[in-house]
């Protein structure tokens, strides 16, 4: 009996020990993928080439693409914290700093060079046209100021129309029902707005360098998982690059992902930025930086009643990830 003792006391210290040495051990835990949310612009959809042809994974990230429709809800979850972070115009991003002062952008993904544009019903023939008419736009963000600089070159004010606060989606079926006279769109929804009888009024090509999306990231997610962003960074720019060097391609995996018309996409109008292009948008000293062009947002929306204060600009933008690993 008393051996019987004595061997069950060397198992239970034994087996204790074990434990404990497990324990201590350093656990190598798989990190739960980057939840990054995007909607249906093709400037957006370099991260759907990234996710299907293995890109961001052989950088060395699992990444969540969640497709959101509409631009207000796309805000209202970064702002409850539901994803890590996602695609994000400028103006769109500064206007965000207000409510997320913790927030960062960490790369531009492309320069509208034409793709957005104002489209307009028949009878409104020039910018000058819209004059008392009802112009729609998603007011409070990047879309606004593009249609007072579109008003600017018929020496018009945003006093001079009704705008109509509308997203980009809604745009067609608001100027085939006449709810609105013009409004600010792109792709799909301008093919659709086109079809209905509606015709291009205005576009980004007017306004170079002024439009432009970038990747934001909350702080805390920089903080915590900066390789996990500088791979996910790395996988983008592949993606980008293999799409402009395989357009059909490209195209064929984003219209089934997206389950739309393989006809409604089109690089055309859009710049897919590569990595030198990246790195001249983060220099401040060039004419067309990030840092600039932002300024001009925040201005507007400081005179617009929109916000505030002017964020510290140079807090905005994170650069680093752009960078080879020191």
């Amino acid at each position: 009996m008393f051996k019987l003792l004595k061997y069950l006391s060397i198992f239970i210290i034994t087996t204790y020990l074990l434990f404990a040495c497990n324990a201590s051990a350093p656990t190598k835990l798989k990190r739960p993928p980057l939840k990054v949310v995007f909607a249906s612009f093709v400037g957006e959809c370099p991260g759907i080439i990234a996710r299907e042809k293995g890109f961001f994974k052989a950088q060395g990230v699992d990444v969540e693409l969640i497709h959101i429709r509409y631009t207000r809800l796309e805000q209202a979850n970064f702002s409850a914290g539901k994803f890590d972070g996602g695609p994000a115009s400028l103006g769109s991003f500064i206007m965000l700093s207000a409510t997320n002062p913790d927030i960062q952008s960490v790369m531009v993904i492309d320069e509208s060079i034409g793709a957005d544009v104002v489209v307009a019903k028949s009878e409104i023939k020039t910018v000058a046209d819209l004059k008392g008419k009802k112009l729609g736009a998603n007011l409070g963000g990047f879309s606004e100021v593009f249609v007072t600089e579109m008003l600017k070159s018929a020496n018009l004010t945003s006093d001079d129309v009704s705008l109509v606060k509308s997203e980009a989606l809604e745009i067609p079926q608001r100027l085939k029902n006449n709810v609105i006279q013009a409004g600010h769109t792109w792709e799909p929804y301008l093919s659709e707005a086109v079809k209905s009888g509606g015709h291009i009024l205005f576009s980004s090509k007017q306004t170079p360098g002024f439009i432009l999306d970038t990747i934001v990231f909350r702080g805390e997610t920089i903080r915590d998982r900066p390789e996990d962003i500088r791979a996910f960074v790395r996988g983008w720019l592949q993606a980008s690059a293999y799409w402009k060097a395989n357009v059909q391609e490209g195209n064929t995996i984003v219209s089934k992902a997206l389950k739309i018309p393989i006809n409604t996409l089109s690089l055309k109008g859009i710049n897919l930025t590569d990595l030198t292009e990246n790195q001249k948008f983060f220099q401040s000293g060039n004419p067309n930086s990030i840092y600039k062009t932002a300024k001009i947002y925040a201005d507007f929306f400081i005179r617009s009643g929109n916000m505030t204060r002017i964020p510290e600009l140079k807090s905005l933008f994170n650069s680093s990830f752009l960078n080879p690993p020191s």
